[in-house]
């Protein structure tokens, strides 16, 4: 079995009017089945009211099934004796880092999760400071998260969990809040413990670029699997995902208008470098990113 494993996964609740009456039951999860490898790194993307966070809620048992099973590191999320297990093995990273930060300096929020789970002092230290430098931040230990910009915040964020351990972290959304640069130190810091410390990374993410470093990419539109495949396997159906309201990253796009105008360009080109290569290929010129206005 998988580090994370659902079968016929279906989540519903009940709709209530302003004065509490019930309107209806909403499936916002239907019949979704998922098998997630330990050192896989998943992008899941949708729509808003997609399904997608209200998944990610149940891989780290904030939610519960209303029918089928979610199993973390083979443990069944609904049996209560669980929760605290597979919150260890389950780190959770959310939109707003403010929501996540609690202590007076940076070393002392990252401590918090080890020190709530018994670790001993020494240990802690060693943590620490493993997880700050894992995501650079290690020369900011001493300084008030408050004074942090966004980025920096949700790094710290992202430090917290892995101080803990754990062999998974979902990250759900958590680069909604940021700037663009906010945004990049973030996928940057999740790339690098995928790819060197082995962590498994599901990504919830509305931003398509980022969706491209991912090993698996698993499209999800009202409560279901639509789509799952390699980057270059989904954003090559440029037309399937305009359909479900979803965008392609800008590179992708445009290789794909210029096929669709007649050039000889393959499907699925996920960055600049490669379309630079392809064009060269094509018009046997060399192309540089300084070179052309349009990127």
């Amino acid at each position: 079995m998988g580090i994370i494993k659902t079968s016929k996964l279906i989540f519903e609740y009940i709709r209530r009017d302003e004065d509490g009456n019930v309107e209806g039951i909403t499936r916002a999860i239907d019949n979704v089945d998922l098998d997630i490898q330990q050192g896989d790194f998943i992008a899941i993307l949708g729509h808003n009211g997609s399904g997608k966070s209200t998944l990610a809620k149940h891989i780290n048992a904030i939610l519960y099934p209303t029918e089928g099973t979610v199993w973390v590191d083979g443990k069944d999320t609904s049996v209560e004796e669980n929760i605290w297990d597979i919150r260890q093995k389950a780190g959770m990273v959310f939109q707003n880092p403010d929501n996540q930060i609690i202590g007076q300096l940076v070393e002392e929020d990252v401590g918090f999760g080890p020190e709530n789970m018994g670790v001993p002092t020494k240990e802690i230290r060693e943590r620490v400071e493993e997880s700050l430098k894992a995501v650079g931040m290690y020369e900011y230990r001493k300084h008030s998260p408050n004074r942090l910009s966004g980025g920096q915040k949700q790094r710290i964020s992202i430090a917290g969990v892995i101080a803990m351990h754990p062999k998974c972290i979902i990250m759900d959304e958590p680069t909604a809040m940021l700037d663009p640069n906010g945004r990049k130190e973030v996928i940057r810091a999740a790339r690098a413990l995928h790819e060197v410390e082995g962590v498994t990374i599901v990504l919830i993410t509305h931003y398509m670029e980022e969706a491209v470093f991912a090993d698996r990419i698993i499209v999800m539109d009202e409560g279901r699997i639509e789509m799952q495949g390699t980057p270059k396997e989904i954003f090559s159906q440029v037309e399937k995902l305009k359909e479900l309201r979803l965008d392609v990253p800008q590179v992708t796009l445009l290789a794909h208008e210029l096929k669709k105008s007649g050039l000889k360009l393959p499907d699925g080109i996920l960055t600049i470098d490669e379309f630079l290569y392809e064009l060269e290929r094509i018009t046997g010129k060399q192309n540089t990113p300084g070179k052309m206005g349009i990127l």
